[in-house]
């Protein structure tokens, strides 16, 4: 009798492996199909999805992300994704600041200096490298002494005398021993009365990287102003993050006055967005809202002036809002009218994300394709580690490398991938069906064994 019931349910079991066999995800499952182009040494290859690619995935989280070689064998894959870098406490420091000077009919080369410094690179005192006679001298900007900070710096904080209004714009360059400089692009902060109110802008973000020393140099050395206070923000990073890539303009729409809205194509973590300020003159308090779908409430996101002001013939521009990364799908702009708006049409935005890179482990043959748009798919990456035994910095530098084949943007399966998709579904339910009749029968066989009276010796 137990022998016999051991053969009905043997028989249950191998009919759900050859259904869960008959089941596998195949490349048809998915809307949109990759063909990628590998370099470089195996078996580990790298793939920077491109954003316009990752926009056909149907989860957020990448789920539905796939790779396949020329047999239709899924390969195994991780995915390493940063939404924010990963922070430690941020620190805000008070620094010493020492002006730099040029003669009036020099200002195209940047101010050379003497400096006196402490046994531990503290700056003491810094003076011109050659006398300027009186009146012969022109501010042209700040150094900044940061030696005392040891995490990278994230936040350039700003105060100045009031006599100074209107926008300060200026480059900004590290260097950690007064003779070798390195850009780290431009700052700019305002200071300027609108509708009655003070306007104020003091921060300017930095790159997050270490320096000893700072030096601000005024594209315009006539409006230097005199510095009142510096602060400097750090933060230690456990993991710098994957750099940001940028999104195709996207239109908006707008319900009333002052008030924009916009629809991304997927739930997206989003840390930047750029606003088209396409009138010249344009200047705007706005606050910016998102959520995941109507059905919820608004959260408010970001916050901060924006504007495109003709100075001297040049436009002064600042048309980006830094977010903190969390997920949205619908985004709203509030305008304060008082600026005199930004138009009755919305106008385009671009977004920015994280770059998102696969590696995966090549097996069986190629060409291999990338696939995605699934919205039952369930995550079957690994984690780095798992997927690359001993994973260390040297060995992620030295992976061969995958693109997206040139010239080939990402495309929905033709309506035969759709067609067979669904016969597959339909193959899949009689499987089901055919399995849940076997165990209902072979269920009935094993209660009709248990019923059957003992044969008596």
């Amino acid at each position: 009798m137990s022998s016999k019931l051991n053969l009905v349910w043997l028989g249950a079991v191998a009919m759900g492996v050859a259904l869960s066999a008959g089941a596998q995800e195949k490349p048809a499952d998915f809307t949109t199909q990759v063909p990628l182009t590998v370099s470089g040494e195996g078996p580990w290859y790298r793939l920077e999805l491109p954003l316009s690619v990752q926009l056909n995935a149907r989860q957020t989280d990448l789920s539905d992300v796939r790779v396949f070689n020329a047999a239709g064998e899924a390969q195994a894959y991780a995915l390493a994704r940063e939404t924010a870098p990963t922070r430690e406490n941020r620190t805000l420091t008070d620094v010493k600041w020492f002006p730099l000077y040029n003669s009036a009919d020099d200002t195209e080369r940047a101010p050379s200096v003497r400096v006196q410094s402490s046994a531990n690179g503290t700056l003491v005192e810094v003076q011109p490298s050659s006398q300027l006679e009186a009146g012969e001298e022109m501010l042209r900007g700040w150094l900044l002494d940061a030696s005392g900070i040891k995490a990278p710096l994230q936040q350039l904080i700003l105060d100045w005398t009031s006599e100074r209004d209107g926008f300060q714009r200026f480059s900004i360059e590290a260097s950690d021993d007064l003779q070798h400089w390195q850009s780290w692009g431009d700052g700019q902060v305002a200071r300027l009365t609108f509708a009655d109110e003070r306007v104020e802008q003091h921060e300017v973000g930095l790159p997050g990287q270490s320096a000893r020393y700072l030096r601000l140099l005024w594209s315009t050395p006539q409006s230097a102003p005199t510095l009142t206070s510096v602060q400097l923000e750090s933060a230690s990073t456990r993991s710098l993050p994957l750099p940001l890539v940028w999104s195709q303009p996207l239109a908006g729409s707008s319900v009333k006055a002052g008030e924009y809205t916009w629809q991304l194509p997927m739930g997206l973590n989003v840390e930047r967005l750029q606003v088209e300020l396409s009138q010249p003159n344009s200047l705007a308090p706005v606050t910016l809202s998102g959520r995941r779908d109507s059905s919820l409430p608004w959260q408010p996101l970001s916050s901060g002036l924006l504007y495109r002001l003709t100075q001297s013939g040049q436009d002064v521009v600042q048309n980006e809002l830094q977010l903190s990364g969390q997920t949205v799908q619908q985004l709203k702009l509030t305008v304060d009218e008082r600026g005199g708006g930004l138009g009755a049409e919305a106008p385009t935005v671009k977004f920015a994300v994280r770059s998102t890179q696969l590696v995966f482990l090549a097996r069986g043959a190629g060409p291999y394709t990338l696939v995605l748009g699934s919205a039952t798919a369930k995550a079957a990456n690994l984690p780095l580690s798992t997927l690359i035994p001993d994973y260390s910095a040297a060995k992620w530098a030295a992976l061969g490398r995958a693109t997206v084949e040139s010239g080939v943007v990402a495309t929905p399966t033709s309506t035969v991938t759709s067609t067979s998709q669904v016969g597959t579904n339909w193959k899949k339910f009689g499987l089901w069906a055919v399995l849940l009749l076997s165990v209902l029968f072979l269920a009935a066989m094993a209660f009709s064994l248990l019923r059957k009276p003992p044969v008596k010796p």
